[in-house]
């Protein structure tokens, strides 16, 4: 009973619902679908800004679709994580005014895409990133466009996962640079959790055996010297479900252009999600400098 409670926590579809649309924003945009190379159908918007340069966001997991993360329905170890609405449509607004269009995806099992199993932070869902870059670069409007990767969480895993597992990562001549926000590998999150370690292993048991989700030794870390863009990394400094040893190797791992952004806000995971919807001069001047 514990195993399958651990786990239907950490990786379990469906706690991710679209709760607010472009248009509440007076944004441009168009519904749009596509398909991975193993055949799960995702469902996003494309927000359109300029024709040159294209954002492609990729959201946290679990418990976050496109438009961001919603408080309502959800437990009290997700209402822990920030006590109210973080609409990520925020930043795509900034982002639209800055002159790029933006791709907002939901990942497999979240929002409105295809569920298919189960959420694995970031291994499988690395073909979701590597479809949302093909959709880009083949589409008619945006085929000449730069492409620039804001990637959160365990869209920044699955990013990274694509980096070093997917060669095909490496023929996109117009992915430009990437934003990574708080790298977090599995058994960190877990650990900084505060569960009983009979808890975190009977869950991770359950995954494995039940659920043929091992999530005990795929961490994206191997992968980050395989990033081949320009890297800013955002981290906040109080945040209590990392190791800051660890972003502070993820950033040393990597042998491209880089910068560290260290954040100091409230003691919670999501205050730096909350900020990026805030805080546009950063994040457009980085983008600004490696796209066009």
């Amino acid at each position: 009973m514990f195993g399958k409670m651990i786990s239907d926590m950490m990786i379990k579809p469906g706690k991710s619902p679209v709760f607010e649309t472009p248009d509440q924003y007076n944004l441009d945009y168009e519904n749009v679908t596509f398909k991975t190379d193993d055949g799960i159908s995702l469902s996003g918007w494309l927000v359109k800004g300029g024709t040159d340069k294209v954002i492609i966001q990729s959201h946290f997991g679990v418990q976050c679709s496109r438009s961001g993360f919603t408080v309502k329905g959800k437990g009290m170890m997700e209402k822990s994580l920030w006590n109210k609405d973080i609409p990520f449509l925020k930043q795509v607004k900034y982002l639209s005014q800055a002159g790029y269009s933006v791709l907002l995806y939901d990942m497999r099992n979240h929002g409105e895409s295809e569920q298919c199993g189960w959420i694995t932070w970031g291994k499988d869902e690395r073909k979701d990133i590597l479809a949302a870059i093909n959709y880009v670069a083949n589409h008619p409007d945006y085929k000449n466009a730069d492409i620039g990767l804001l990637s959160i969480c365990m869209g920044q895993a699955a990013s990274t996962f694509a980096f070093g597992m997917e060669p095909e990562m490496k023929q996109f001549k117009n992915l430009k640079t990437m934003i990574s926000v708080q790298p977090l590998t599995y058994d960190y999150f877990v650990a900084n959790m505060g569960l009983p370690m009979f808890l975190v292993n009977s869950g991770s048991k359950y995954s494995k055996n039940r659920r043929n989700t091992d999530l005990t030794g795929d961490s994206f870390l191997p992968y980050v010297k395989d990033i081949s863009v320009p890297t800013l990394v955002i981290q906040n400094t109080n945040d209590p479900m990392t190791d800051l040893n660890m972003v502070k190797q993820y950033y040393n791992d990597l042998t491209v252009e880089k910068k560290m952004l260290w954040l100091d806000l409230e003691k919670k995971r999501a205050a730096a999600y909350d900020w990026l919807g805030k805080n546009p001069e950063p994040i457009v001047e980085w983008f600004d400098t490696h796209m066009n």
